[in-house]
């Protein structure tokens, strides 16, 4: 998925469990939590990738199209308190994707301080900075964005 997105030149970062990883706490994490630059064109190059790769919708009701109006997205946040927008594949079962519905943060400043990593050879990944990561990570508040931001920290005393 990360080459396609590159190939397609989408802008997003990783966040979530994969980003704790690309910053030194190895722990098990269910999905990828994604961060994209929410102007249309980004998101319908995004949106073209999660569809080829046979994405769509947990909620049956939504259309992966919705995803691209700015308004649908305000709506689900209004209305729903809607934090991501939840994708699954029947090829890749085990691997949902959360995309957040609101940018957490500027994009544009978030982009310019983000880790980069190979996720695989040849394959360039942004992962939200380890300070992006605590403040969506405190931000949320569960037991394990807890853990996540004293092991994070804990990594960066030493």
């Amino acid at each position: 998925m990360f080459r396609k997105l590159n190939e397609a030149g989408v802008r997003y970062l990783v966040a979530g469990g994969l980003a704790v990883v690309a910053h030194g706490h190895v722990r098990f994490t269910k999905d990828i939590d994604l961060v994209l630059a929410l102007d249309e064109k980004n998101v319908l190059g995004a949106l073209g990738v999660f569809r080829e790769m046979g994405y769509r919708p947990v909620v049956a009701a939504i259309r992966l199209e919705d995803f691209a109006h700015a308004s649908e997205r305000r709506r689900w946040v209004e209305e729903k308190d809607a934090k991501v927008f939840t994708l699954f594949s029947d090829e890749h079962r085990f691997t949902p994707i959360d995309v957040f519905i609101e940018e957490p943060f500027p994009f544009d400043a978030a982009n310019a301080g983000a880790l980069e990593q190979e996720y695989a050879p040849g394959i360039p990944v942004r992962f939200v900075s380890r300070d992006d990561l605590i403040a969506m990570k405190r931000l949320a508040g569960r037991p394990q964005d807890m853990a996540d931001i004293e092991a994070l920290e804990h990594l960066g005393r030493d």
